[in-house]
């Protein structure tokens, strides 16, 4: 295949004494399979930490390639975050700042340019972004969030029925074929590969559930976060405590009718809205054989719920919960990967392939007492990020530099031998990549949150910057307006605000100053 790195012997017919003819042919272009789930946290991906999960599939990524310590992202939520990895800018260039308004398909994207450089390219998973951007040959992705079990796709522009399985081994079923046809072809190929996994409700496949609940994940230690001098934190609604019961924790009506808790949908006012029935609804997706599967597991659930509700055991019940389905869903999705991972070696496609994992954001695993994403801190503003290029990329290499979600385009684009054009506001990661860190890189970086309160979670608006040491976050909601600092490397949790600190008074004046820097260097308005 035109695409598999080779050696073409080729006999040399010459006369006594002549010169052989140098070799003018460009080089071989690189394959991208460019591999994103959602909602996953860096601490459950034993390439950074084992002290959750064992992600072996996921790790080979790293083993064979670059884990990067400190990747970021631009704006902590789905769909921006999807937004700004393939345009390549902040939220507020490619207009896609929240959840709520419309993605512009029209604009330029990497995948775009990947297309119009002789790339089939192609998407297959969760999208998110309701448009389809331009330049996707094949296009299979999930309808909205999609669900677990018996998904919905969209197949290139058709509505297809609801397909029975579990949608982390369907997208990678696909994925698998396109790569099959991909492969075949005489175009080099980039392939979106995104999973819906672990998105919330974390719903755990069949084969998952024996031995599930008697799993045991250490406590954090700010569980019972007080935030103490964190206004906007105290306000937010993503507390384990007032998780869904039925819908985030499995516990069905036939247990606890209605639903006690706020989920982060206080903003919701239509009485019709019904988590027990929802969930309900969920459950009836199910195949004969899986419901047989679930019917005891959701059976010790109820009863488990009814021996702890109202104890003091209750909230730590609650966090056992949510992590067992959280840690099942991403262990669905590493061995899946490691199905495709497989699959390029049997195809003779691993060495011209760059490889990327990510995902769209970090979560909060109870930390602060939380789940989800969205602020600035560590935990949801951290994200996983592993590439493996055996042609370029050392074996077992890692960086501390402080890289973005927006590099990810320009980076394939360089090694496509694709520019970019001058507004895109990503640099490529090839330097690093290839050990050659440029002595200029990036200090600091620049995070804003742009979604209204009066909605999921009620997290105050804000923008900040975060450097090797220090972070400033600046809440700019009205009514929780303000400033919070830390100390990354005496307070890694991010409990002690140090503001009003006179200790870190330079800090602050310069960390100030640094958020008007980045706002006039980025055309944040």
């Amino acid at each position: 295949m035109r695409y598999l790195f080779s050696l073409l012997l080729i006999p040399l017919l010459c006369t006594c004494g002549s010169a052989p003819e140098k070799d003018t042919s460009p080089p071989t272009r690189p394959n991208i399979l460019f591999i994103m789930s959602d909602d996953h946290a860096q601490r459950a991906i034993s390439a950074y930490t084992d002290e959750l999960v064992s992600t072996p599939g996921l790790d080979r990524i790293a083993e064979e390639g670059m884990l990067f310590r400190n990747s970021f992202v631009t704006n902590s939520i789905c769909a921006p975050s999807r937004a700004a990895i393939l345009t390549g800018k902040y939220s507020h260039l490619n207009g896609k700042i929240d959840n709520l308004s419309p993605f512009n398909p029209n604009q330029w994207t990497f995948t775009e340019a990947l297309h119009d450089a002789g790339y089939r390219t192609s998407l297959i998973g969760k999208h998110h972004l309701k448009a389809v951007p331009r330049g996707i040959d094949e296009f299979r992705g999930l309808i909205g969030q999609g669900s677990y079990y018996a998904p919905r796709f969209v197949h290139n522009g058709d509505t297809l029925d609801a397909e029975p399985g579990y949608t982390s081994t369907l997208i990678t079923d696909y994925a698998i074929e396109e790569l099959k046809r991909s492969a075949g072809g005489d175009q080099p190929f980039c392939m979106l590969y995104w999973h819906k996994a672990p998105h919330r409700n974390w719903m755990p496949d069949t084969s998952d559930l024996p031995g599930l609940l008697d799993r045991r994940f250490p406590v954090p230690a700010n569980l019972r976060d007080d935030y103490e001098g964190r206004p906007a934190a105290q306000h937010a609604d993503m507390r384990i405590a007032d998780m869904f019961t039925s819908h985030d924790l499995k516990v069905t009506g036939q247990y606890q009718n209605p639903d006690p808790g706020t989920g982060g949908a206080t903003f919701i006012k239509n009485p019709d809205f019904d988590q027990v029935k929802n969930t309900d609804r969920q459950l009836s997706r199910l195949t004969p054989a899986q419901q047989k599967a679930w019917a005891p597991f959701l059976k010790r659930v109820g009863e488990e719920w009814l021996q702890v509700k109202g104890t003091s055991d209750e909230l730590e019940w609650r966090y056992q919960r949510y992590m067992q389905d959280y840690i099942a869903s991403v262990e669905s999705v590493d061995r899946n990967v490691a199905r495709v991972l497989d699959y390029l070696d049997e195809a003779g496609l691993a060495e011209n392939t760059i490889v990327i994992y990510t995902s769209d954001q970090g979560f909060y695993l109870g930390e602060h007492g939380w789940y989800d994403k969205r602020f600035m801190y560590e935990e949801s503003h951290r994200t996983p990020l592993m590439i493996r290029y055996p042609a370029a990329v050392k074996a077992g290499s890692e960086t501390e530099d402080l890289v973005l979600n927006i590099d990810l385009g320009s980076t394939l684009l360089d090694y496509a031998g694709v520019t970019p054009p001058a507004e895109v506001q990503g640099v490529s990661l090839r330097p690093i990549l290839e050990g050659n860190s440029p002595d200029d890189w990036r200090e600091d970086i620049y995070y804003r949150y742009y979604q209204q309160m009066d909605s999921y979670h009620r997290v105050a608006r804000h923008e900040g910057v975060r450097g090797e040491r220090y972070k400033l976050i600046h809440f700019t909601e009205p009514g929780f307006e303000g400033y919070e600092l830390y100390d990354l490397e005496k307070d890694p949790n991010e409990m002690d605000n140090r503001i009003d600190d006179p200790e870190l008074e330079g800090v602050k004046t310069e960390l100030m100053e640094r958020i008007k820097e980045q706002r006039v260097a980025l055309k944040v308005d």
